[in-house]
């Protein structure tokens, strides 16, 4: 599979079996792959949603475009999920670069700020961030603040 059928949409869109979708996926990979934390956040009512889905409807990636000012001064991405099986497949640097994107068309002109697991660092660096500060502990889990001029 080498294309997913992409839609953003707000928290209040996604209805419950969006909802469903998304936070089963996030459940697959987050707590499942690496470890209990709590996922939902608060965080996902005030964000636009990245819904990946393959030809039969399956969610097989996701991530959220959190508001400015929620996180961060600036728009930040999150959440970041590729099915497992896709991974390699090219489609996490067409997910981040459609966040970005849409980000970049929601706020022009600002950067976007990711609190990234620092074991990505090189996937998020070829897609155009930078580190800033140093790695810290977040969820049990090395992470590194990046950020991606406007």
């Amino acid at each position: 599979m080498t294309s997913l059928h992409w839609s953003w949409q707000r928290f209040a869109e996604l209805g419950a079996d969006g909802v469903y979708d998304m936070l089963a996926l996030r459940a697959k990979v987050f707590i499942l792959e690496q470890g209990a934390f709590l996922d939902p956040d608060g965080v996902d009512r005030v964000c636009d949603h990245l819904l990946g889905r393959d030809p039969t409807g399956e969610l097989r990636a996701y991530l959220r475009l959190v508001d400015p000012g929620v996180k961060y001064a600036e728009p930040s991405i999150g959440r970041v999920v590729l099915d497992k099986a896709l991974r390699g497949s090219g489609l996490a640097d067409q997910l981040v670069s459609l966040g970005l994107q849409r980000s970049q068309r929601v706020w022009p002109g600002q950067g976007n700020r990711i609190s990234a697991q620092a074991r990505l660092a090189r996937f998020y660096s070829r897609l155009g961030y930078t580190a800033v500060g140093q790695p810290y502990i977040e969820d049990d889990i090395p992470h590194l603040q990046m950020w991606h001029a406007p």
